[in-house]
């Protein structure tokens, strides 16, 4: 349209000097042709520039982690955790929107059995569909894998010293796992990254060592990520159980999130409580089984700022009409309600 003005003045401009003068009318059009020429090309170079110029994996963190501050205790964003063995890695994101009309606004995907390409893969069509990703990782040591996480038992004296094959080993696990969290912020992707979730369950690994060792295994994997492997599109969420235990927060630096788990049917609002006097920060539903109706939120007045269902049977035994009722009520936010961050 301000091509077509400009052209339009242009000629009238031209058509106005032929009437008075033939000679100088050559002379004006190759001026205002230039001109607007001119104009076409510097607006077409900042459009380009504009469109070129997108935010960074760090500052889509950063705006992800605002609004999820700015939104904690109103609202709650919506999140399925995903299985990759029933037919389709989309199993439970189609059943969810076949029972709600809607999808969730997170989806949850793990790195377990070295999935580590199939994982980066989802995460980058998840959000090319604009959804937030969260991203946890049932592994052990030496190998990935669920029974692994549960089986393994450590000598913490000896996996978090330096120079130890037992060091070793586990640096070459994280290894994996950092560089497919590369990938995803070399393509702009910010992750809610939840690892070592459970902790103070301590029924994995991680947590068998006690609070002090776990705090040191968080520090370092934090330290390691954030420092050597430069993962700044991390939102680091600390996952406690159920009970949320004292003594094993690392500390607010290294801590973005903390959350609570429960497969009780009920909103956890006895974690919330306790939460509260943990740390000052949002704080997260990250697993659940059936998800109580939003009205049981608010008379707790638990309105975290996510639920999670797990996969599987867990979403399938929701009650069709809560889940439903769930996913189009005001207090949560879908997929399709989303900000561009």
């Amino acid at each position: 349209m301000k091509h077509r003005i400009l052209a339009a003045a242009a000629a009238l401009v031209i058509a106005s000097s032929v009437l008075s003068s033939c000679s100088n009318s050559s002379e004006k059009e190759s001026s205002e042709n230039a001109a607007t020429s001119q104009s076409a090309q510097t607006e077409a170079s900042q459009t380009e520039s504009v469109e070129n110029t997108a935010p960074t994996a760090a500052e889509r963190k950063d705006a992800l982690y605002s609004y999820i501050c700015e939104n904690f205790g109103q609202t709650m964003l919506s999140c399925q955790q995903e299985s990759t063995w029933m037919g389709s890695p989309d199993y439970e994101m189609n059943y969810i929107e076949q029972t709600t009309g809607k999808l969730p606004a997170m989806r949850g995907l793990d790195f377990m059995n070295n999935d580590f390409d199939g994982v980066v893969q989802r995460a980058k069509e998840w959000d090319a569909k604009g959804g937030i990703v969260t991203i946890c990782w049932h592994t052990g040591v030496k190998s990935s894998g669920y029974q692994e996480s549960l089986d393994d038992n450590p000598d913490f004296s000896k996996l978090l010293t330096e120079g130890t094959d037992e060091y070793n080993t586990l640096m070459e696990s994280w290894d994996k796992a950092a560089k497919a969290l590369q990938q995803l912020r070399d393509a702009g992707i910010p992750v809610l990254w939840r690892p070592f979730h459970e902790f103070d369950g301590a029924w994995f690994w991680w947590g068998k060592g006690g609070s002090e060792n776990f705090i040191k295994l968080w520090q370092l994997m934090h330290d390691k990520f954030t420092n050597e492997y430069g993962l700044d599109n991390l939102i680091w969420v600390l996952g406690y159980s159920g009970e949320v235990k004292n003594g094993w927060y690392p500390g607010d630096e290294c801590v973005d999130i903390i959350g609570s788990d429960t497969y009780d049917n009920s909103t956890n609002v006895k974690a919330w409580k306790k939460l509260e006097k943990v740390a000052d920060k949002p704080m997260a539903f990250h697993e659940c089984g059936n998800v109580p109706p939003v009205s049981d939120f608010e008379k707790d007045g638990d309105i975290w700022s996510w639920f999670m269902i797990w996969h599987t049977n867990f979403i399938t035994d929701n009650n069709k009409d809560n889940l439903k009722a769930v996913y189009n009520s005001d207090k949560v936010i879908t997929l399709d309600e989303l900000p561009k961050f």
